[in-house]
């Protein structure tokens, strides 16, 4: 199998067949057995201590609290059906929560680092669910309320009967090489550190392939035209709601002419500062940490992993 990276490993049964039934949702929602992960702006309770985990609640705790959303079923362990509730809005029970110190909302970010790999694919699910839910309460039809149907898969409208589905945005990330040097940048959308490089990125357009998704990216970014593009692995990344497209590709022409609107700055690196950088000894240039799908694939390629 293809490498697991950061997000990916959630152990859950999304339960496709079980959710389509709502009573079965209704009655699982309320069964002593099942578990809620409370989120508060879009952060999971962490059980705290040596090794930290998830704060899962059990029904009755919930309810208790009086949450005016709708939970969203995440799936089943073991024949146990597993549920997340925002509860933003709600910050009684956030204090009541975290009073003891025992248990602490941290982002996914911070979860990504202190989980295990299953807790942490959970984590991506359950954000991804909450950050759409909060984003789509309405109709883009028609512009009416929309309820939660199939246990959260599903937002529908009462008004014009449309389904709304969760979103997932491809987005294609790639590390161009040209022999023994590759290319990456620094975006100027985000606050990078002054000397953090990263592999190229932009989301796929509609009616676009991966392929050419990846071809069109590094031109507009960077003014190369490329080949050969191979895809390496893929990254749920739920920020908000993303799937990571990590590619290798070919340069066909290596003259950079950047646009100085998308980018702060594209370079070539040797693979030898690259190999420096991975090792946290470079004096030139930081590169993203093992969190991050671009890690490994600017790893595969200085270790020659893709020749």
């Amino acid at each position: 199998m293809t490498k697991l990276h950061v997000y990916s490993g959630n152990p859950l049964d999304r339960g496709e067949r079980e959710r389509r039934n709502e009573e079965w949702v209704r009655v699982k929602a309320k069964d002593p057995t099942s578990k809620y992960l409370p989120m508060f702006d879009l952060k999971a309770l962490l059980s705290q201590g040596a090794r930290k985990s998830l704060g899962w609640l059990e029904p009755d705790e919930v309810s208790r609290m009086r949450i005016d959303r709708e939970p969203a079923f995440l799936g089943l362990l073991n024949g146990t059906a597993h549920f997340v509730v925002d509860i933003t809005n709600r910050d009684d029970a956030v204090h009541a929560l975290e009073a003891s110190g025992e248990r602490k909302f941290e982002d996914a970010r911070s979860a990504a680092a202190q989980l295990s790999r299953t807790d942490v694919g959970i984590v991506a699910q359950a954000k991804a669910q909450v950050d759409w839910h909060r984003r789509h309460g309405f109709c883009s039809a028609c512009g009416n309320e929309t309820v939660v149907a199939k246990g959260g898969l599903v937002r529908k409208c009462p008004r014009c009967e449309t389904e709304h589905f969760p979103r997932t945005d491809p987005v294609v990330i790639t590390v161009v090489s040209d022999k023994d040097r590759c290319l990456l940048g620094q975006s100027s959308g985000r606050q990078w550190a002054s000397k953090m490089y990263s592999a190229l990125a932009g989301f796929v357009d509609q009616g676009e392939s991966i392929e050419e998704a990846v071809g069109r990216e590094i031109m507009e970014e960077a003014g190369i035209r490329v080949g050969n593009v191979r895809y390496h692995s893929s990254q749920p990344w739920p920020f908000p709601y993303s799937l990571m497209i990590g590619c290798h590709a070919d340069a066909v022409t290596t003259d950079i002419s950047k646009d100085d609107v998308e980018m702060k700055d594209v370079r070539w690196f040797s693979r030898e500062e690259v190999l420096l950088a991975l090792e946290g000894k470079s004096e030139e240039i930081t590169l993203p940490g093992p969190i991050a799908i671009a890690h490994y694939l600017i790893k595969a390629w200085a270790t020659g992993e893709t020749a």
